[in-house]
């Protein structure tokens, strides 16, 4: 059997999701495209997209998770390529400051968002 996959979401757990949501809108130009509320209020799960691709950032909010979530050594991430003036939106992502990490001899940078998740930053251009 020959299995054909394509990238739909990633999943990434927010201790505030009006916080969240706050902020990968105004970083990331990211609006919400779907939700899913647990019963009760258990849970809320809102999708957020870029409306350039088909693929989604799912964040997930549990009532009965209040605490900060233990990331580790934050050895993963997720990716986002921004078309436009790149050094003009680095510099608006450290007037928010939100970057968290540079390396120039790359071209590349991270911010992090309310909750610890490092985003690599890179141009549309290096694709």
């Amino acid at each position: 059997m020959e299995i054909s996959a394509k990238f739909d979401h990633f999943n990434i757990n927010v201790t505030d999701l009006e916080r969240s949501m706050a902020f990968y809108k105004e970083a990331l130009g990211l609006v919400p495209c779907g939700e899913i509320n647990g019963p009760e209020g258990a849970f809320r799960i809102v999708y957020l997209a870029s409306g350039t691709s088909g693929f989604k950032l799912e964040l997930t909010w549990l009532r009965d998770h209040p605490q900060p979530y233990d990331l580790g050594e934050c050895e993963f991430h997720i990716c986002l390529r921004v078309s436009g003036d790149y050094e003009a939106v680095r510099a608006f992502h450290k007037e928010m400051g939100c970057v968290c990490y540079e390396n120039h001899d790359m071209g590349l940078y991270f911010i992090s968002d309310p909750d610890g998740y490092w985003i690599e930053i890179l141009p549309v251009e290096q694709m």
